[in-house]
């Protein structure tokens, strides 16, 4: 039955592959090898079936050639505007810094301004009470003076009378008029007196009026430049304070317990005059030594800066940071995918970038190196603590430049990028871990890069 078969496919296909003979011819004989028709197609189908595989192979490594180019000059790209962006934002960063020292010493010189204008009113009132109390006390020295003339007019015509009656006789008429005419040289000449210091003093409480009505102008204007001056300083702070609420907030962190752990690490106090306390302007003139509304205004701003500052430490803490500072590729997320050593579905912890072998590697954030070595899986493998419960990994390093125990900052190079343990290329594994849980770590880049 086979060869029936194998004829009839040979006789088929005699007409497309006629038989063939291939004549080999040595010294001694001549032989031949006989090509049926049946080898001829099994050949031909062969040869095209390998030519067709060469072609798609050969398609499918220029495809990948062209894409990897492609992907290559996107991620340069991006990697430029990137860094373009980060440079357009610390110079903006680095421009409201400088308004906001600019405008904290226009706040402060105002505060002065006012400060001095409160000592000169304060002054001018006390030198008008006291022109109104020697006011009054010229006019009651005046009034005894006069009590005490009217009583030593009295006791002299009571001496006259009792010297005639003793005598027979009284003063005659040229004695009394001398005694007149001095009693009022001596009274012309003190109410004189009292006339002059009395104008003066007038003059004096009028020209103190007029400053105090000058003051009281001044401060009016001082008061709405302060108005101005406080009203930029609070929309800068609100401005400021509103997008990295929202930053803590994207990695599921609450604001108010991120600043209170920063405030109970930083919260070191002493020297010669004591901690720290609030601003306090003059509270005279208010009710029961309440603070001004410009006080409580300044203190508010001063609040505001204070908590900026928390923030900015706390920034240091998360890691917020990127670890990579040169082009990368963003390879494999978070998440479940298909392990690339051939053991089925598994879980991802990290995310990976495809870089240059050897780029640097950093520290996304200050802490503690608890671990520098060689781990399973990891390769060569950075582990550094941060506050807040949080470690960041670091795998598949080729060379690692801390030692455990390390204290390290923001943007320090702790390594460098390579290809060590369960890696199928050159890339950085990167880990952030709450508590000791994988979280996806473009979580908290992509809230920084929201930011800054």
């Amino acid at each position: 039955m086979t060869g029936h078969l194998s004829y009839r496919l040979n006789a088929a296909l005699e007409r497309v592959f006629p038989e063939q003979r291939l004549f080999l011819k040595s010294d001694q004989d001549t032989r031949f090898i006989r090509l049926r028709p049946i080898t001829q197609a099994i050949a031909a189908v062969g040869g095209a079936l390998l030519m067709a595989w060469l072609i798609v192979a050969s398609a499918i490594l220029l495809m990948t050639s062209i894409s990897a180019g492609s992907a290559r000059e996107q991620a340069q790209l991006a990697g430029r505007i990137y860094e373009q962006r980060l440079n357009d934002l610390s110079q903006d960063r680095d421009l409201r810094s400088a308004e906001a020292m600019q405008a904290q010493e226009r706040f402060n010189l105002a505060l002065d301004q006012v400060s001095r204008m409160q000592s000169a009113l304060l002054a001018s009132e006390d030198r008008r009470k006291e022109l109104e109390t020697g006011i009054e006390v010229i006019q009651k020295t005046l009034r005894r003076t006069i009590a005490e003339r009217d009583d030593a007019r009295s006791q002299v015509q009571r001496i006259s009378l009792a010297m005639a009656e003793q005598t027979g006789s009284g003063p005659g008429d040229a004695a009394r008029g001398e005694d007149t005419l001095a009693t009022l040289k001596v009274l012309t000449r003190t109410l004189g007196d009292i006339a002059e210091e009395r104008d003066s003093l007038f003059a004096d409480a009028a020209l103190a009026r007029d400053e105090a009505a000058e003051t009281a102008l001044e401060m009016r204007l001082m008061e709405e430049r302060n108005d101005v001056i406080f009203e930029q300083l609070e929309n800068a702070v609100s401005v400021s304070m509103e997008p990295l609420d929202k930053m803590f907030k994207a990695v599921g962190m609450q604001p108010e317990a991120v600043l209170d752990h920063v405030r109970r690490g930083y919260s070191g106090q002493g020297g010669p005059l004591g901690p720290l306390v609030p601003l306090s302007l003059s509270t005279k003139g208010s009710p029961a030594g309440a603070p001004s509304p410009e006080e409580i205004r300044a203190n508010a701003v001063l609040k505001g800066l204070d908590q900026m500052n928390i923030y900015r430490i706390a920034i240091s803490k998360v890691p917020f940071g990127h670890p990579v500072k040169t082009a990368v590729r963003y390879t494999s997320g978070f998440g479940g995918r298909n392990d690339p050593m051939g053991r089925g579905h598994r879980m991802h912890e990290g995310q990976d970038m495809a870089g240059k072998h050897g780029s640097a590697i950093y520290a996304t954030a200050d802490g503690v190196v608890t671990y520098a070595g060689w781990e399973s899986g990891y390769g060569r493998l950075v582990k550094i603590r941060h506050d807040f419960g949080i470690e960041t990994r670091y795998g598949h390093l080729s060379k690692i430049r801390v030692n455990v125990g390390d204290r390290v900052s923001l943007g320090d190079r702790i390594g460098d990028m390579g290809n060590t343990g369960r890696s199928t290329g050159t890339h950085l594994h990167y880990e952030v871990r709450l508590s000791g849980t994988a979280v996806n770590p473009m979580t908290y880049i992509k809230a920084a890069r929201d930011v800054f």
